[in-house]
């Protein structure tokens, strides 16, 4: 089904039918965890496009690997792992969060999406002892996903962009959402949150999924991250800075 959504001159549009029920995403945000880990999942376990998502009046890009071009926002879906994943490319500023925000949660509530889970890495300062997951969750989520799970509440803070955008979406109907966070150094991508994103996925949607592997596969697309990265870093001063606490 396409949806559309348009605010502030920005754009997007959704063709994707038939996700599962439960969707996770990651998107092109600093350090490039929630990215890396959500790309080594599709990879991993084989995922199928079954989507994409496009974007108007912004500043885009289109990737392209052995020549062949393909969608900077992707879906894709997993019938046996109940799972479908938005892979995001696209660095969406903060004056387009809304308009993106809208698209996406247009698009599950007409999909019957009953969850969303996002992963996201932020960059606060941090001591070594706390490079783990952390968890905001409204409550539906929570009880469905986290009661079992040793993965510990953020301390306090504020969302922005994207992020507040859909949680306050949760919060407000029975879309269960939850927000799994980490801290992430300057590297892109930062492999190791996104080895421990993907451990909490495993562990809270019951996968079998190998991480040890993902330090070559980080390896194999160095050289697009970084580019990648560069890109994102050229608009950081459109980017506020994550305002949260342990």
């Amino acid at each position: 089904m396409n949806r559309e959504s348009r605010s502030a001159g920005a754009s997007f549009e959704i063709t994707a039918e038939n996700p599962q029920d439960t969707v996770i995403a990651g998107f092109s945000q600093f350090g490039l965890a929630g990215l890396t880990a959500v790309d080594y999942l599709v990879d991993r376990l084989d995922f199928q496009q079954v989507g994409h998502i496009s974007a108007d009046q912004l500043p885009a890009i289109t990737p392209f690997e052995n020549g062949q071009p393909r969608h900077h926002t992707r879906v894709f879906s997993h019938e046996g792992a109940g799972l479908s994943v938005v892979v995001g490319e696209l660095f969406v500023p903060p004056f387009a969060a809304q308009p993106f925000s809208e698209a996406v949660l247009e698009w599950t509530e007409s999909e019957d999406v009953d969850e969303i889970a996002i992963l996201h890495g932020v960059s606060i300062p941090h001591a070594p002892e706390e490079h783990q997951v952390f968890y905001v969750a409204t409550d539906d989520y929570l009880d469905h996903r986290l009661a079992d799970t040793d993965i510990p509440a953020m301390g306090k803070g504020f969302l922005d962009g994207m992020n507040a955008e859909i949680m306050a979406r949760g919060m407000e109907s029975d879309l269960r959402t939850g927000l799994f966070v980490t801290p992430v150094h300057a590297q892109a991508p930062d492999v190791e949150a996104a080895i421990r994103l993907l451990e909490a996925v495993q562990g809270t949607y019951d996968l079998e999924l190998d991480t040890g592997p993902l330090e070559e596969f980080a390896t194999e697309v160095q050289g697009y991250y970084e580019e990648l990265a560069e890109r994102l870093s050229e608009r950081t001063e459109e980017r506020p800075e994550d305002r949260m606490f342990m």
